[in-house]
C-alpha cells in the first residue's frame, strides 16, 4: 500500500479520535472539503482539509522507506474567536499535540516516527477566512 496514502488515513483517523480537535470541528476533518458546481465548500466552519503532501524516498542499509511530508489545513471563520485568528490557533495547537510524536499503527507499512515541522497561520485572499497550515513528516519504513 501507498506509504503516503495510508499514513493520511491514520493521521485523519488519530484527528477524529482526538476530543481537543474534534471539541472545535466535530466530525469536519476532510481530505476534500465539499463543494458546490461552483468550488465553494458546502460546510460549516471550522474544517480541517488535507493539502499537498510529498514523499521521498529514505532507504538506510537493507531497509527500504519513505519521508512523508502532510500539510493539514485549518479552515476558521466567524464571529468571536474565529474572527480573530484565535480559534484557528487552537485547532491548529490541538492538532499538534494529537500528532507530534503519535505512535500510529499501520495496516501494511510500519510507522517509525511521526514529527510535527511547523505551524503557518496566513493570509486568505477573503479577509473573514483564517486558514492555518500543519506541517508533519513521518518517517516509514516500508514492508
Amino acid at each position: 500500500m501507498d506509504a503516503s496514502f495510508e499514513l493520511l488515513g491514520a493521521v485523519i483517523a488519530r484527528l477524529r479520535a482526538t476530543s481537543a480537535v474534534t471539541s472545535y470541528v466535530g466530525t469536519h476533518i476532510y481530505d476534500k472539503a465539499p463543494a458546490d458546481s461552483e468550488g465553494r465548500v458546502t460546510v460549516p466552519f471550522p474544517y480541517i482539509s488535507n493539502g499537498p503532501s510529498t514523499s521521498i524516498p529514505d532507504d538506510y542499509n537493507c531497509s527500504d522507506g519513505e519521508v512523508v511530508t502532510i500539510q493539514l489545513d485549518v479552515w476558521s471563520s466567524g464571529p468571536g474567536e474565529a474572527y480573530s485568528t484565535a480559534e484557528c490557533r487552537k485547532i491548529c495547537g490541538a492538532i499538534q499535540r494529537a500528532l507530534h510524536g503519535a505512535e500510529l499503527n499501520l495496516a501494511t507499512n510500519a510507522l517509525v516516527t511521526l514529527e510535527w515541522e511547523l505551524t503557518r497561520i496566513i493570509e486568505d485572499r477573503n479577509p473573514a477566512i483564517k486558514h492555518g497550515v500543519i506541517q508533519l513528516s513521518g518517517a516509514v519504513e516500508l514492508t
